[in-house]
This record gives C-alpha cells, sequence and structure tokens, in this order.
C-alpha cells in the first residue's frame, strides 16, 4: 500500500479568535468535495517543518511566523497510507487565499465540531475534530 506523509494546518485567525481556516479539496482529488485543514505532502528530505511552511505559501500565499506540532496520526484508506504531522498556526503574514482555486474560509471550532456541521471531512482528520471538540 502506498503510504504518503503529509503535513496539516490547524490556523487560527489570531489570538483569542477562535477561528480556523479550512480550504475545500478540489473534485478531482483524492477525497475531492470535502473540507480539509490546508497543507499537503512532505517532500523527500524536507522536514514536516519545511514543509509546512512551503504548503501554506503555496497553497494560501502566506508565511507562517509561529507553529507548533499538534499531533501525529496514521490513517489507511482502501489505496494509500497517509501519515500526518498536524501543527497549530497562530502566527502568519500575509492574507490567506486559494491561490490553486481552492474555496477557502474561516470557520468557528464550534461549527466544524457540530455532528450536524455543514463541513464534512476526510475521514483521516476525524481524530482532528475530535481533539477541537475536546479542547
Amino acid at each position: 500500500m502506498k503510504r504518503i506523509h503529509v503535513v496539516a494546518a490547524v490556523i487560527y485567525a489570531a489570538p483569542g479568535i477562535n477561528q480556523i481556516l479550512i480550504a475545500k479539496r478540489p473534485d478531482h482529488l483524492h477525497q475531492g468535495g470535502l473540507w480539509e485543514f490546508p497543507g499537503g505532502k512532505v517532500d523527500q528530505g524536507e522536514s514536516p517543518w519545511q514543509a509546512l511552511v512551503r504548503e501554506l505559501r503555496e497553497e494560501l500565499d502566506i508565511n507562517v511566523t509561529t507553529a507548533e506540532p499538534m499531533m501525529q496520526l496514521s490513517h489507511d484508506y482502501s489505496d494509500k497510507q497517509v501519515m500526518l504531522d498536524i501543527w497549530h498556526v497562530t502566527g502568519f503574514e500575509g492574507q490567506a487565499r486559494g491561490v490553486e482555486g481552492q474555496e477557502c474560509c474561516w470557520v468557528s471550532v464550534a461549527e466544524i465540531v457540530a455532528d450536524n456541521s455543514d463541513y464534512q471531512f476526510p475521514a483521516a482528520n476525524r481524530v482532528i475534530l475530535e481533539r477541537l471538540k475536546s479542547s
């Protein structure tokens, strides 16, 4: 089974503001049409921190200034295994936007963790959502 190492960011709008940036996966991608925490693949020879900074610059046009590891998890899909390095991003420069045409929005934690949420995430993100719900 193909194994992919990915970084994902739980990006807070600002200190004391309980809003997180989420992005919608393009329909043609794996898990397309679902919402996700921005990020992407870790390239060979790249640290998770380097991948986080690069991916958020490429995807959202922001420069990460403050982040810390939140958790790591593995998830098996039928066609691939994903190893996720999840980071709390609490400081960045720039205005986040979907550089690759993806829809992005700021939502409250309560909106995305609600049982009847309008935002559906890939199965691999359930553990992240549970962590956010309990914090």
